[in-house]
């Protein structure tokens, strides 16, 4: 009888374990790892995997997984203070495959030029060994190429390095237990010949499956992936089937032109999945790179590998657990540690005296590389909303000395910059620029500040601070499409990056922030969702059970000495409504903080802040998960953004706002004025108010509403994009309580 009721207990221990795995893992939305990740490769080793790939200019990283979704960086295979390493936008490392063989991690990668290297590891993590250069064999005129990849034949033990040197050149050369070229090369020059049908035939990969052996190569950057088998491993072309149309399959999303795939790999459930690169389908996100996809791989009746084209939504992900990895955005950083993080990269050769974690403990020290070369360190730019803070001390002397945050585009040739600097009359100042837009407000705080760069999309804002707590703009918002869209120099696609920066003279930061709780964060941009979808600039179709994560949110700690007293939601609602539960880290299983009821507003477009309590202690970085839940099957509300509230900051401000600013709301002129297709309009808010923003024509008729909710006190800024509305003189009006102002705009066509 204890018998059976210990085999009942297990039993019932299992089940509650499954039916406990949270449902925030079962699904995700690519891409997995945002922003730059072009040439992906794919290894597992026991219950890991890792990613790398070409990083070009900065710094590359080797990525790790237990679930193929949620990636972090544990280590840099190379160094940027290693004498080869190059220092322009399209050089510096070319591919990038990490393998376990025989004992030890090896990681293999070209330099730009075309000469490929190896370095060794007992640990993934590191410490690697100092790059070899890779002999070319003699029957290799064109030598080993870039873009390469690792095979391991685990029947044989024996392992090759697969090359594309140009065009007509496809190889597949053994290896010796040194890493070294055995000398026996196998030869697929008759894949290419010209006139080259197959385009560049490059990134090549190879993996097996029942017998097979698949290789596979990408037509050129954006072009489509082939794949060819066989039951040998030879170079008989008449051994080889190819299949020579695209193996991605079916209609087209986001992420439109998906290749250059890692080598497949097959999991225990008999699943198999690359890791895939694509520059997003829309122009004007173009230039934050070729970003990381999860694809699965099935196999056609003819035993042939397809992939469905990578999908808007969520999709089933792989049957793996994902060990507590939170999802692939940039982390805070309190430089409170011995060593730079691996997330972080340099931008080319960066001698390793430019920079020091000991000098100053839990400060960086950041020197330029030069009197004229900046100094920077950056991360992957792949989202579309957040907060960057950083604490600086910085004694500028003249105009050429600068440090603070920017964005960074690949050609290296457009920046969205907030820095601390001389101006030309000699005066200390926060200045915010981009392209030909400057702004600047005189430094009245002293060398240490707080400096925070917020994106809205493609909306930048600049702000100022003497404690991280009482902010001040810095001139008004700033379009920057232009860094998200322009990538007009070939081999200069690295995407944009972020971080810090210094020209001129040495800084010190004490921390970066990636996502700030406590400003706003845009419903729209879930980093992962289920069942909602999105429009310009809100979340819709939420229904019950359905839900959307934002990741990387910093709620502070010792070193931001913040912590979350409330949240704010605002949302709008024609239906009964609902509730949104906050969750930290996963749902279900992760740790609620807050419950907020939405009620009904009188309209979709009628929006009101909702506010909820937070009911447990936060600190540190965290997934943020909303959970939707409602009765029946109609929407239960729209949500625009969220925000948290600390209770010191909340009074900090309202005091900061009854002292020093101005208690009149302002409407400033739009800009640009006169414009085409779309236009800036800022505004300031002195104390939480009910504020609309409408669009009359010249016959005083209403033709839109930008806005109509309620809103926190602060400046506050609003693009209106006039493509479906003819050339003329138009009005725009704010009005608040008892305040009413207008002004006039001309639209051209």
């Amino acid at each position: 009888m204890k018998k059976l009721f210990y085999l009942i207990m297990v039993n019932t221990a299992i089940s509650v374990s499954i039916l406990s795995q949270s449902v925030s893992f079962k699904t995700y939305l690519n891409p997995v790892i945002p922003g730059d990740h072009p040439d992906p490769t794919l290894t597992r080793v026991g219950k890991y995997f890792y990613t790398s790939g070409s990083s070009f200019n900065p710094t590359p990283k080797i990525y790790r997984s237990t679930d193929l979704v949620h990636w972090e960086v544990i280590s840099q295979p190379v160094s940027a203070s290693w004498s080869e390493y190059g220092d322009s936008p399209g050089g510096g490392i070319w591919g990038g495959h990490m393998v376990y063989y025989k004992g030890k991690y090896w990681h293999f990668f070209g330099r730009g030029g075309g000469s490929m290297y190896f370095v060794t590891a007992e640990n993934p993590e590191g410490p690697w060994s100092f790059p070899t250069r890779m002999r070319v064999p003699p029957n290799m005129p064109a030598g080993l190429g870039v873009d390469n990849s690792i095979f391991i034949d685990e029947d044989t033990g024996k392992w090759y390095l697969l090359t594309k040197a140009g065009q007509p050149n496809n190889h597949i050369v053994e290896l010796g237990d040194d890493g070294q070229p055995t000398g026996k090369v196998l030869d697929l020059t008759w894949l290419n010949p010209s006139p080259f049908p197959f385009g560049w035939a490059e990134g090549p990969v190879m993996w097996k499956y029942k017998g097979y052996y698949y290789y596979s190569f990408a037509q050129h950057l954006v072009g489509a992936q082939y794949v060819m088998r066989s039951d040998t491993l030879t170079d008989d072309k008449s051994k080889w089937t190819i299949i020579s149309t695209n193996i991605f399959k079916g209609p087209r999303y986001f992420y439109n032109t998906p290749n250059h795939i890692s080598p497949a790999v097959m999991l225990d459930d008999s699943t198999s999945w690359v890791i895939a690169h694509s520059y997003h389908g829309n122009s004007d996100w173009y230039a934050q790179g070729r970003q990381g996809l999860l694809c699965q791989v099935k196999y056609n009746e003819q035993g042939f590998p397809e992939i469905q084209y990578p999908q808007n939504d969520g999709v089933p992900a792989p049957n793996l657990p994902s060990s507590g990895i939170p999802w692939t955005v940039p982390k805070s950083d309190f430089f409170d540690s011995k060593k730079l993080h691996p997330e972080w990269s340099f931008l080319g050769y960066t001698p390793s005296n430019t920079y020091s974690l000991s000098e100053r403990p839990g400060w960086l020290r950041l020197s330029p590389k030069s009197s004229t070369k900046p100094n920077t360190v950056v991360k992957n730019d792949g989202e579309h909303n957040y907060s960057l803070i950083t604490k600086l001390d910085f004694e500028p002397e003249n105009s050429s000395h600068e440090a603070g945050l920017w964005i960074i585009n690949g050609p290296q040739t457009l920046s969205v910059k907030v820095y601390s600097t001389i101006n030309s009359s000699g005066k200390k100042v926060f200045a915010f620029s981009f392209n030909r837009t400057y702004y600047e407000v005189e430094n009245n705080i002293g060398n240490i500040a707080w400096l925070k760069l917020i994106r809205d999309e493609h909306l930048m804002s600049a702000f100022y601070s003497a404690d991280g707590v009482n902010w001040e703009q810095i001139g008004q918002t700033i379009d920057a499409t232009a860094i998200d869209r322009e990538q007009t120099q070939f081999n200069n696609f690295t995407g944009n990056r972020q971080g810090l920066y210094v020209s001129g003279k040495h800084a010190y930061f004490d921390l970066y922030i990636y996502r700030d709780a406590y400003t706003k964060i845009t419903a729209q941009n879930a980093a992962n969702r289920m069942g909602v979808s999105i429009a310009g600039n809100y979340l819709y179709n939420i229904n019950n059970n359905d839900w959307a994560m934002y990741a990387g949110v910093e709620f502070g700690g010792k070193d931001y000495n913040k912590q979350p007293d409330s949240i704010e939601i605002s949302a709008s609602s024609y239906t009964a409504g609902g509730i949104i539960e906050v969750w930290l880290d996963s749902i279900d299983t992760g740790k609620k903080i807050a419950v907020c009821k939405i009620e009904n507003t009188g309209g979709w477009s009628n929006y009101r802040i909702f506010k909820a309590k937070v009911d447990s202690t936060v600190s540190g970085n965290h997934d943020v998960y909303l959970k939707f839940i409602g009765p029946g099957t109609d929407q239960l509300f729209r949500i625009s953004w969220l925000k948290f509230l600390s209770a010191n900051l909340f009074t900090s401000m309202r005091e900061n706002f009854t002292k020093s600013l101005s208690q009149n709301f302002k409407l400033f002129q739009n800009y640009p004025n006169p414009f085409n297709s779309s236009t800036i309009i800022n505004f300031f808010v002195p104390y939480d108010s009910q504020v609309s923003l409408k669009i009359y024509d010249l016959l005083g008729r209403e033709v839109a509403t930008l806005f109509s909710e309620k809103l926190i006190a602060g400046n506050h800024s609003i693009k209106w994009n006039a493509d479906n509305f003819t050339a003329g003189v138009y009005f725009y009006q704010l009005k608040a309580n008892d305040y009413i102002d207008t002004k006039k705009l001309v639209l051209l066509k």
